[in-house]
């Protein structure tokens, strides 16, 4: 027997059909809210005693708290639209207007449900060792958007009673606007792309981006922008496209390296350099490292020298050894004698081009060790030992004066 309820309120309360069909109104929203309640209660209980009985980890973050409270907010929903019909009658005018709210709320609902799969989706493939080098927020992200962008269509369609059909017709015409809208949400997913099939960054890599004064380790990869927390702990936020257009520097290449690069220079004074006469070399052969080297070497000169006919009472004839020369060798010595360089890698003390501060000497090595801290005290050691036995060469360092050193003069 098919009851009309709003007729039944005004017979047996004596009302009118406006008053009736608020009072029925009410009734219908107090029972929505009292089976969304109940249904909250029931599947807060229910749905996580099941997941925790599986072994699995990806059911409990799927079934998280946002989405079993969407469920709940879904089931009276549909209800409701099953049932309004058979409440108010196809007669009464507030029908059409609870029918359209619960349209809406039930898409709104479903658009969030999904939306939180692809955040589950996310979080369980990103503690995946696969996939933490691939762009998954990115991905993510842009299902989210298109996910967004369909319910905001069938939204506006239910409001204003047209079909979706008919708002994508006159899309074209919008499509500029769009573009520019989401023209960061392009141009990051387009970026992504590339960073992702190029191999370009990684979550986790060491990345230095000078534009953006970022220098430290990528946290996050997203749709739009990528996360670096610097070494001072700050996060800087870049744009995902910034490091297709702009230049940065990944240090993923040193660290999968056997070592890590030293490279530095001293600068020796330029009238410090000199000739090394006998009583020079003899001191220099009292040095371990280069003992051998200065004895095979002497002989050498001596050999060219008696067979060329040189007059070796002036320094100048011939071949004779210099003190940064053989400076330049103790501290190639000294490096491949280090038990922190990596000797399978190069090795190398150079002369740069001379200039107004002296001249330099540059250290070019690998350390075996690459943490950051250990390679620092390795680096510090290693040019302690060298600034410290520059003056068993007769050289001597190029500093610039400073006020004490005026003062000296001046004294004098």
């Amino acid at each position: 027997m098919n009851i009309n309820i709003r007729q039944w309120l005004g017979e047996h309360l004596g009302t009118n059909d406006s008053i009736s069909t608020l009072i029925l109104l009410a009734m219908t929203i107090l029972l929505a809210v009292a089976i969304w309640w109940i249904t909250k209660k029931i599947l807060h209980s229910l749905i996580p005693k099941l997941t925790s009985k599986t072994k699995t980890l990806w059911d409990d973050i799927i079934f998280n708290e946002r989405v079993i409270n969407s469920l709940a907010t879904l089931i009276p929903a549909i209800l409701l639209y099953n049932y309004l019909p058979v409440i108010f009658k196809d007669s009464s005018p507030v029908l059409p207007f609870i029918s359209g709210a619960t349209d809406v709320i039930i898409v709104l609902v479903t658009v969030w449900i999904i939306a939180s799969f692809f955040s589950s989706v996310n979080e369980i493939l990103s503690e995946k060792d696969r996939y933490k080098d691939k762009p998954i927020g990115s991905l993510t992200q842009l299902a989210k958007i298109l996910t967004f962008s369909i319910g905001a269509i069938l939204i506006i369609s239910l409001v204003i009673s047209k079909s979706p059909i008919y708002l994508l017709s006159g899309l074209g015409a919008i499509a500029a606007v769009l573009l520019l809208v989401f023209k960061d949400s392009i141009l990051g997913f387009v970026a992504s792309i590339q960073l992702s099939a190029n191999n370009m960054v990684q979550v986790g890599d060491w990345v230095t981006v000078p534009n953006y004064g970022a220098d430290g380790d990528v946290l996050e990869i997203n749709l739009t922008t990528i996360k670096v927390q610097n070494f001072d702990l700050t996060i800087t936020t870049i744009p995902t496209y910034a490091f297709i257009s702009d230049s940065f520097t990944n240090w993923r290449g040193m660290q999968n390296s056997k070592g890590r690069r030293i490279k530095r220079a001293i600068n020796i004074k330029k009238d410090s350099i000199r000739f090394c006469d006998e009583a020079l070399l003899a001191k220099f052969q009292k040095i371990e490292l280069i003992s051998d080297y200065i004895k095979t070497r002497k002989e050498e000169v001596a050999a060219y020298n008696k067979k060329h006919k040189v007059d070796t009472s002036t320094l100048v004839n011939g071949r004779n050894m210099t003190n940064i020369g053989v400076f330049k060798v103790y501290i190639e010595k000294y490096l491949q004698a280090n038990s922190n360089i990596n000797q399978e890698m190069m090795i190398m003390v150079r002369q740069l081009p001379s200039s107004e501060v002296g001249l330099p000497l540059e250290v070019y090595a690998f350390s075996m060790n690459k943490e950051w801290k250990i390679y620092e005290n390795i680096m510090s050691d290693l040019f302690d030992h060298i600034l410290s036995v520059v003056p068993y060469f007769d050289l001597h360092l190029f500093e610039s004066p400073a006020g004490s050193d005026f003062r000296n003069v001046m004294s004098k």
